[in-house]
């Protein structure tokens, strides 16, 4: 077993990951991470992007490989350790808003601190600032989730995974419920505050606009990496082809697997 390279963050080599009805996730997917680094994971639907984020932040453990933080081998853990590594140190981002129904904004963005141990009121403070940034601060922040707009739920998902300050953020297509102008907004706010605040960013993503936000791509296809792979379109307006491992053209071409 070999340690990391210091100066990733994160680190994963030859990962392979089989679903339950034999259909393989991923292929033997390696990877570095920097630590502040924004790094998209791309590819179309299906190309084991979700799989190598739940490997990753220890969501689930690879059938073979290795994973590590900060130079501690996540594959190794058992359930327990790996659970409360996720609850101190990551966030969390998926596709669709998921809060608890009885709560209010401010309380289900508040949540995992208060699990943590924190104060009612210091965790309501992260919250609140956080929910003001993404525009559900106010009155909304007092209301439950069935009486908001979807994108507003998903805001205060985003709200959520930012307030407890993590070492490393998964974001999980967290754009994909929102209008293209919500998109930018909520895009800006991430990408700032994680560059602001140190934050490590692995964002999977389908969309071409969002992959340039970041500072390095991945490509996955078919649950391997490859040098070159072509994403769907992005609203009416093709995506001019990007050089080798960054997004490319509207439709799709074959794709060279990586050495």
């Amino acid at each position: 077993m070999e340690a990391p390279p210091d100066n990733d963050v994160l680190w994963a080599r030859a990962l392979h990951f089989t679903h339950h009805d034999g259909s393989p996730a991923l292929q033997g997917v390696s990877v570095g991470v920097r630590e502040g680094e924004i790094l998209a994971v791309s590819g179309p639907r299906g190309s084991g992007k979700t799989t190598l984020l739940r490997c990753l932040s220890g969501m689930v453990r690879p059938q073979d490989g290795e994973v590590w933080f900060n130079s501690v081998p996540v594959h190794t853990m058992g359930p327990l350790k790996r659970e409360r590594l996720r609850r101190d140190r990551f966030g969390w981002i998926d596709p669709a808003p998921v809060l608890v129904p009885e709560l209010n904004a401010w309380e289900n963005a508040a949540l995992p601190l208060m699990l943590r141990g924190t104060g009612r009121r210091r965790a309501k403070t992260a919250a609140m600032e956080w929910l003001d940034r993404l525009d559900v601060g106010g009155r909304a922040a007092r209301r439950r989730p069935h009486e908001l707009r979807q994108a507003e739920r998903q805001r205060v998902c985003i709200a959520r995974a930012l307030a407890v300050a993590p070492a490393v953020l998964f974001a999980d297509e967290p754009t994909a419920p929102l209008h293209r102008a919500d998109r930018a907004h909520v895009l800006r706010t991430l990408t700032t505050a994680a560059r602001s605040h140190g934050i490590t960013v692995l964002l999977a993503t389908s969309d071409a606009r969002t992959a340039a936000l970041a500072d390095r791509t991945v490509a996955l296809l078919d649950g391997r990496r490859v040098r070159t792979v072509h994403l769907p379109p992005v609203a009416e307006t093709a995506v001019a082809t990007g050089t080798p491992g960054t997004p490319g053209a509207e439709g799709r071409a074959a794709c060279s697997l990586s050495a």
